[in-house]
């Protein structure tokens, strides 16, 4: 897991060149004016998806992490409390590879909260549960990269 800001990008700069074309993307393209759904950038190598909903109570949430395409979270109008912790640390479920989905049951170790430009990239190894409230229910959007691991 990666957390950080993208106004310190620089400081990001050891990132895989791939993570770098996310963030010279999202300077290039005003995401917040994005439709909701899936935009490509290079075909099923590299896309973005745009989404925007309601935050909510964290036990009404569920964990997950991918195999096949690391995830960049970058919030472009929060707040999120993103739940993470090690996949090891939890129980794994059945891995549904056509939604390159791998379902978790398990406590949180820790957790970031997701601000305007604030960033979260999950590697295969990090659980993640989503969409929880930070104090109240907030509606936010949120550009979610999708990074194929090659």
């Amino acid at each position: 897991m990666v957390f950080g800001n993208i106004r310190d990008r620089k400081d990001f700069g050891w990132l895989e060149d791939v993570v770098g074309k996310c963030f010279d993307y999202a300077a290039a393209n005003d995401l917040l004016s994005f439709e909701k759904g899936s935009h490509p950038i290079e075909g099923d190598d590299l896309f973005v998806n745009i989404v925007e909903y309601e935050t909510t109570n964290a036990e009404d949430r569920f964990w997950e992490a991918h195999r096949q395409y690391l995830d960049l979270h970058f919030m472009l109008r929060g707040p999120e409390q993103i739940d993470v912790n090690f996949i090891d640390n939890m129980e794994q479920k059945e891995f549904v590879e056509k939604d390159d989905f791998l379902p978790l049951e398990g406590d949180p170790n820790s957790h970031v909260v997701l601000r305007d430009g604030d960033f979260l990239l999950c590697y295969p190894a990090d659980a993640h549960r989503t969409a929880v409230k930070v104090e109240d229910p907030a509606t936010i959007k949120k550009a979610i990269f999708k990074i194929r691991i090659k």
